[in-house]
């Protein structure tokens, strides 16, 4: 009491401290400001000099290749981990300590604390890591095993303990510390002290992100042992196991990561707004940030001219999408130390369904007073440089296609002359309208680098005078074309997750729907008939993805479609109708573009890639294999099996035949040179490709006996296949065909889950030495499960196991996704989008988005920072316009002109005379000359390739894009009807084919 009278800050902790120790219930709460680190955390001490550091002994003869890589990365492992406790031990004794025990205090208990919470457990973790490590690495020689080491001391629950809560109070001991830099200059002081004193001269901002760095350096070195232990390895599956522990730990302390930053991008964002309805708004609960990103806003004159840019802040929230200007304010030598955090003035806000995505040549027509604009006055007007803006481009492009029209037209009058000219005959014209059709396909590709970089948003604005709607205009230049992919991509799907089917569209039955669902959850993009209402009585069957790379697919819309490519969906009827429907996923509603029947009800669709170099190898044939493409293989009741080629919705059929036994083919599986059917006689039937040929050859059938039930699914693993036949499973080898093993599944990189055909539980097998890991059972009673659920097909896509049942109901369940074994590390999610009768199908669909969209030529911050200014330089080429200043490329065109040439070179060796009005004499030895001259001058330079043009000089090492991966992926799938599952849905029962499409965000 003494010292609350006092008045201190401090005196108050120490008051509020006591009477927590008086009062039983105060002094179980957990605070995490408390002074005292009461955490039932053992406060253990290491010695050095009892347990030394590990140190590997010196490197014995004798040893492997293999054996020497992975002493060097034990060795990587093991300075890794001295580093990294040295930077603790580092923030602990020269940062903690001393203000700890400064008099006068510079900084609270609470605050210091608050600061370090947690660093020193995790200290403890890993010191007790290092005893564990020297132990192991002493006797290194003998075993050669690490992996079970990091699966003890990285799968205990206190680690994911003391690194979450150090995680999730890493924003708010940054905040403290912003705070004291600018309130205590003599906390500033010995920050700045501190750095200047240490030989590396890292900030206390630099050690303190190491552990948040910590697991993903783990996760790079295990993978480099992995891939240096052989299968058979005793380490293999220990380093296995070990990579999917450390995953799963990284991932869920990444994701409290990034709830806890986009938390504080909200609460700084809500801080800022100044209306009051707004400002409700962002606190509210429903609230969930998906993206934020500084863009460039830039605004451009009624001819295209860029006026002025400037950075925002725009943040993409679940319902509305914000802009703010940011505005960053502090001493700037805080920000050396601590990063400083921006403040932000709300410029825009609007709902998210209001927000349209427009595209270079999609603009629709606005009226004036409702297009953004930014008018200068007539004095600073002239000062702009001017830019030709994407409706230049479009235009120009136009122009393109009108002269190509009109030589064409010249060229058949050309045809129509009755002498001979070397210069003016329809060969020359082909020539030119060749070169017409290269410029314009140049513009398209310009056209598309404008779109690259630039988002274009239509954005609702305040009613005009007469009360009618107006939008306005808003372009963003993005940093990369992967965040303009990203952008698109994440306000698609944001819009999508505002439909009813999506509100919500998972629950966690584990826990009673508390666990509320990411935004990364899969999203019900639509549902849709397979059939025609007069076609109802198929049965649906099985489906496959075709991928077909679709190359008039535009940027916006290959980042807002389902995976390029088609959808095959096989059924059946009687004995003697089978039907297959091709829908197109272009779009992001598939469309059915073709259906053909076929005599006998489809059981099995298989999609085989054209035979690799490797593979062609293997046939031990001199002859080179003709190219069929990929095909796709159709297996019927009647036994027939077919081969069509996958070329688009061209669907022919290459080739038929029957197996001998003239069985139902259930199942069909291609492993390298061998294609595997499983037939209903519980045999499986092997074909090789034909001597010379790319297709199967019917002779070349060999049988393999499995057991007398019917082989029911086939699975390539490696060069093996595995037969599941009544509650067996049995391995056949690729080449032999002997069966090594006999003990349905779904495989994954280290494992392969079975399921039951009549049961709810799941078992994972280890690939390589086929033991039993783990078992799961899907069926949880709650308010939508009430009866047992009986699994029909498993997939595993994008980090979830996908698990299809007889109820129609669909259960996620997450798995690692890197070269670890793939056990389920979480809880289940169940979709509240079910079926009325059972998942026939599902299937994953996944394609790579084309480089061309992520390839930039050059910088985009010429125009982006210029503001209109004079002596700013621009590289243009990836920006939507061309220059027109003085001496520009574009100001050249219009003196010089362009060379019109495509293949010709020159018209000398083309029959006729030359048609000139120069003397005949001086022709010869000027005309080549004449065109390298125009050629060298023009806007475009023709390659030694006629195929390839390039755009002025060719970009340099340093402005190369590096090669990254856009991956777009479904999970579609296939049942009787749809129902939704929530507690209050009275939906009547539908006994209609229908599908069912489930869309991912785009990945990087």
């Amino acid at each position: 009491m003494k010292a609350a009278r006092n008045g201190t800050k401090d005196g108050l902790e120490k008051t509020k401290i006591a009477m927590m120790r008086k009062v039983p219930f105060l002094s179980k709460k957990d605070c995490t400001d408390d002074i005292e680190e009461d955490s039932g955390y053992l406060d253990v001490t290491v010695s050095e000099l009892k347990h030394p550091p590990p140190q590997l002994s010196p490197m014995p003869d004798g040893l492997s290749s293999q054996q020497v890589v992975r002493r060097h990365i034990l060795g990587s492992i093991i300075q890794s981990e001295r580093s990294y406790l040295d930077s603790l031990k580092r923030i602990l004794l020269e940062y903690k300590k001393p203000l700890m025990e400064a008099e006068p205090r510079i900084l609270s208990l609470k605050k210091i604390q608050t600061v370090f919470y947690r660093l020193k457990e995790i200290l403890q973790c890993h010191s007790m890591f290092q005893i564990a490590l020297a132990s192991r690495v002493a006797e290194w020689d003998n075993t050669e095993k690490i992996g079970d080491l990091f699966v003890a001391s990285f799968s205990k629950s206190m680690v994911l303990d003391v690194y979450s809560d150090y995680i999730n109070n890493f924003t708010n001991a940054m905040g403290l510390i912003k705070k004291a830099c600018m309130s205590k200059p003599a906390f500033l002081e010995f920050l700045k002290k501190k750095q200047a004193a240490s030989t590396d001269r890292i900030t206390l901002y630099g050690l303190m992100v190491k552990p948040i760095q910590r697991f993903p350096q783990f996760i790079l070195l295990l993978q480099d042992m992995l891939k240096t232990t052989p299968v058979g390895h005793q380490d293999r599956l220990p380093l296995q196991l070990a990579l999917t522990e450390l995953e799963t730990l990284a991932e869920k302390l990444n994701e409290q990561k990034r709830l806890a930053e986009q938390l504080a991008e909200i609460q700084q964002l809500t801080r800022s707004v100044s209306d009051r309805n707004l400002s409700k708004q962002l606190n509210s609960d429903q609230k969930q940030l998906i993206l934020s990103e500084t863009l460039i806003e830039t605004v451009f004159g009624e001819k295209g001219q860029v006026l002025k840019s400037k950075e925002r802040k725009v943040f993409l929230l679940n319902d509305m999408l914000v802009c703010a200007n940011i505005n960053v304010k502090g001493p700037p030598d805080i920000s050396s130390l601590v990063p400083i955090g921006p403040k932000y003035a709300v410029k825009w806000s609007a709902p998210l369904l209001q927000v349209q995505v427009v595209e270079v040549g999609q603009e629709t027509p606005q009226r004036k007073d409702s297009i953004y604009h930014f008018q200068p006055d007539a004095n600073t007007a002239q000062n702009y440089n001017l830019f030709l803006g994407p409706p230049r481009l479009y235009q120009e492009l136009q122009e393109l296609q009108h002269d190509l029209s009109v030589v064409e037209e010249v060229t058949l009058l050309v045809g129509t002359l009755q002498g001979s000219y070397q210069n003016l005959n329809t060969t020359v014209g082909q020539d030119w309208c060749m070169a017409l059709q290269r410029l314009i396909r140049i513009k398209e590709d310009e056209i598309q680098c404008a779109n690259k970089c630039r988002l274009r948003l239509m954005v609702p604005g305040k009613p005009d005078k007469s009360g009618h709607p107006v939008s306005f205009t808003v372009v963003f230049s993005t940093p990369s074309p992967i965040s303009k992919i990203s952008w698109v991509n994440r306000l698609h799907l944001a819009k999508i997750a505002l439909r009813d089917e999506n509100l919500p569209g998972w629950v966690c039955v584990e826990d009673d729907e508390k666990t509320k669902p990411p935004f990364w959850c899969p999203l019900l993009a639509c549902q849709l008939p397979v059939f025609t209402p007069r076609m109802q009585d198929l049965k649906l069957q099985a489906a496959l993805y075709n991928p077909v790379h679709c190359s008039l697919l535009g940027f916006s819309a290959a980042s807002t479609s389902l995976p390029q490519g088609y959808l095959w969906v096989a059924s059946g009827g009687d004995d003697s109708h089978g039907q297959v429907e091709i829908f197109s996923l272009n779009r992001p509603t598939p469309r059915s573009v073709k259906s053909f029947s076929l005599g006998s009800p489809v059981l099995c669709l298989e999609y085989i890639t054209e035979p690799s170099t490797e593979e062609e190898l293997e046939t031990q044939t001199s002859e080179v294999l003709p190219k069929i493409g990929n095909t796709i293989c159709v297996g019927l009741l009647d036994g027939n099996i077919l081969v069509y080629g996958s070329v688009d919705t061209a669907a022919q059929c290459l080739l038929t035949f029957c197996n001998p036994e003239g069985c139902p083919v259930l199942c069909l599986k291609h492993s390298a040179n061998f294609l595997f059917a499983g037939l209903s006689n519980g045999k499986v039937a092997v074909y090789n490709r034909k001597s010379g040929e790319g297709l199967w050859d019917p002779d070349s059938c060999r049988h393999v006996v499995i057991g007398c039930a019917p082989v029911l699914k086939l699975l390539q693993i490696d060069k093996c296949v595995w037969a599941s036949c009544a509650n067996q499973v049995s391995v056949i080898e690729g080449s032999s065909l002997r069966t090594q093993v006999s003990f349905s599944s779904e495989k994954c990189v280290g494992g392969v889950w079975m399921a039951f055909s009549e049961g709810s539980s799941l078992r994972l097998f280890h690939t390589e030495t086929l033991e039993h890991l783990q078992e799961i059972n899907i069926s949880t009673p709650s308010a939508y499960l009430r009866t047992k659920m009986f699994v029909t097909d498993l997939l595993i896509c994008q980090g979830l196991l996908w698990v299809g049942t007889a109820q129609g109901i669909i259960v996620t369940l997450p798995v690692p996704r890197l070269e670890g074994i793939p056990k389920i590390t979480g809880k289940g999610m169940t979709s509240l989008n079910a079926h009325n009768g059972p998942v026939e199908f599902l299937v994953a669909t996944s394609s790579i988005l084309s480089q061309d969209f992520l390839k930039r030529d050059s910088p985009t911050e010429g125009v982006d920072s210029s503001g209109g200014g004079e002596d700013k330089k621009v590289t243009n080429s990836s920006q939507e316009s061309l220059q027109q200043a003085d001496g520009s490329p574009q100001a050249e065109d219009k003196t010089k002109g362009v060379l019109l040439q495509y293949q010709l070179r020159s018209t000398s060796q083309l029959p006729g005379k030359l048609l000139t009005a120069r003397l005949e004499e001086s022709s010869g030895s000027t005309q080549d000359s004449l065109e390298h001259t125009l050629e060298d001058g023009s806007i475009y330079e023709l390659s030694d390739d006629p195929e390839v043009w390039v755009r002025g000089p060719g970009p340099s090492s340093k402005e190369e894009t590096r090669r990254e991966k856009v991956t777009s992926a479904a999970v579609i799938s296939g049942g009787k009807g749809f129902r939704r599952l929530a507690k209050s849905s009275n939906s009547p029962d539908s006994s209609e084919n229908m599908l069912m499409v489930w869309q991912l965000p785009i990945t990087v």
